[in-house]
Parts: structure tokens; sequence; C-alpha cells
């Protein structure tokens, strides 16, 4: 596989995003994403990206026990600063003491003595974004993270966080039908250097065909949930319409569908951008790697930022509780 740079490591052009071995999409087999892990590392993917929220510490306890042996072939990810309360609720809190015991906790999940980047999963609105990325630098200092990154932010939070200490990345949703990075934080990530991380590049398995509307879907899946709007019935029999043409120019380019959404992101960069898909499937695995092994013309990129963008699908990415709660969004 291609590889790009991300701070001081060279990684995989395509990363492996380990949210969905653990939570997001219903019950998950250990021994399939054992073995879909080790896949990975094997197919060449050299960026694994998890988090202490996902499955509440199980997708890190899974890294850990399966990947830990094998610990210098990889880049290694986590988050901090976002957890599901009693209620069953996502809560934000990045207060210093708890970023520090979030992170040693995830030390001990993962087997490793170091995280080579860190994000910030998001904002706490009462704790401000200095102050929290002032810890995360003092953990760099202490030799338990070597970077730092932020998740789902606002140019306005990035500028103030790099002001504190550098941010090697910055993690948001990005795909051909969510574009809001395009408003402002993809330039100010040019300009300060900062590398472009999109999740969910395949719009919740959306842009590889396969997805159904929630009405076919598990109670805890995303897409029922938080990610419910674009999958509404009424929405999803319109943005539907959009895989047909979709399909045809994948077609024309000789890839799958899910090939060619990730090889878009890649054709927009100029390398400073790594896709982080996620997959409990081998084959799906392995499709994604091949991503980086196409190469599209202006002409097939501009048909596609035509065909699917922000004003030809119908529906808000998220439900109107986590869009307001989202720094991100105020771009």
């Amino acid at each position: 596989m291609q590889s790009r740079k991300i701070g001081p490591f060279e990684v995989s052009a395509i990363g492996m995003g380990c949210m969905n071995i653990s939570a997001g999409y219903g019950p998950a087999d250990d021994r399939e994403s054992e073995r879909l892990m080790l896949g990975a590392l094997d197919a060449g993917y050299t960026f694994f990206d998890t988090a202490a929220m996902y499955g509440m510490g199980h997708s890190e306890e899974l890294i850990g026990r399966t990947l830990s042996h094998r610990r210098e072939e990889f880049t290694l990810a986590s988050k901090c600063g976002i957890f599901k309360g009693e209620n069953g609720r996502t809560q934000t809190d990045s207060r210093p003491e708890v970023l520090r015991k979030t992170c040693e906790d995830s030390l001990r999940r993962l087997q490793t003595d170091v995280i080579d980047l860190y994000y910030l999963h998001r904002i706490d609105p009462s704790v401000p974004v200095e102050e929290s990325v002032g810890t995360l630098s003092e953990l760099v200092s202490e030799g338990k993270i070597k970077t730092i990154g932020l998740s789902e932010v606002s140019t306005a939070s990035l500028r103030k966080a790099h002001a504190v200490h550098p941010i090697t990345a910055l993690q948001s949703e990005y795909s051909l039908w969510a574009r809001t990075p395009e408003r402002q934080i993809l330039a100010a990530c040019k300009e300060l250097g900062v590398i472009f991380v999109p999740f969910s590049p395949l719009a919740r398995s959306f842009l590889t065909g396969e997805s159904q509307d929630i009405t076919n879907l598990p109670d805890d899946d995303i897409r029922a949930t938080i990610a419910r709007p674009r999958f509404e019935p009424e929405n999803f029999a319109r943005n539907v319409k959009l895989l047909a043409p979709f399909r045809g120019i994948a077609q024309e380019q000789g890839c799958s569908m899910a090939q060619l959404a990730l090889a878009w992101i890649l054709a927009r960069a100029d390398g400073t951008m790594i896709p982080i898909p996620g997959t409990r499937s081998m084959d799906h695995m392995l499709d994604n790697a091949g991503a980086g092994d196409i190469q599209l013309d202006a002409a097939t990129v501009s048909a596609l930022d035509e065909l699917i963008n922000e004003g030809t699908v119908a529906g808000d990415r998220y439900s109107e509780r986590i869009m307001t709660s989202i720094d991100s969004e105020k771009d």
C-alpha cells in the first residue's frame, strides 16, 4: 500500500478505523475482529485508530491483546475526553485529571508504553481547549504520548490548540456526502501543516451500495440512532437514487464503489489526508486497501463532486442533539 506522512510517522495511505470491531453497528465477534486486525496488518495497514470510548475500552483491549506483539509495525492512535454516562448518553469531560486517567487506562488496555497519536475526542465546553491541550502536552513531555490530535473541532479551536502545542492531525467526518470541513477547516489544516484524517469516508457504508434504511437496522446501529436523518426511509429513498450513477463511474474506473469513494478523498488533498474506514469484513478491508492504487483524473473528481454533495443529499448527517453539540459545526 502507498504511504503518507502524519507528523513524524510514515503510515499507510488508508488507515484502519477500529470503532466497528466493538461498537456502532450491533454486536461484534471478538475472534473475527482479531482475525481482521491481524489480516489488516499483513495487508499493509500501518495506521490503527481507536478510542477509549469505543466499546467502553473494548476496542483498545482487543488491539492490545491482538497486536501488542507486533507493536513496532504500526502507528497507533487513540482518543480521550468523551464517554457514555450512566444514562447512556455521550458526555465530554476534558478536565486534566480525567485526561490523565484516561491515558493511563488506555496504555494499560493497549499493552503499550506510548500512544503515537492521542486525540482530544471532543471539545468540552466547560474546559478551555488550551487547558486540555496543555495537559496532553505534559503527557508528551512525560513520554506517554508522542503527538497530539483533535477531533471534530472548529477552526477557532484548532488555532487556539495549535498555539499551545503543535497539532499533528485533525479528525472529522468527511466523504462525498459530508462536506462540512470544506468550509474552513481544510484550509486551516493546510495553513498550519496539520494532517486531516477523515472518518466515515464511506458514509457509514452508504457509498458501498450495501447500506439500508433504518427500518432494516437494529436499534444499536449508529445509523438508526445519532446518524439517523439520512437513513430515515424518505430521505434514504432519495439518497439511494444517487448510487446508480455512482456505481456507473466506479465501473468506468474498474473499481468497487468503496474504492472510488476512498480514491476521491486521496485525490483531493495532495497527500495531506489519510482516511480511516472501519469494517468488520475481511473482504471489505482488503478491498479498501486497493483504493490507494487508483488514480482519478480531474474530470472524474469533478463528476463525483457534482453528483454527491451536501446539496444533493437529503437529511442532516447527525441527529439535532448531536449536531448542536459539535464544535466543528460552528464553521
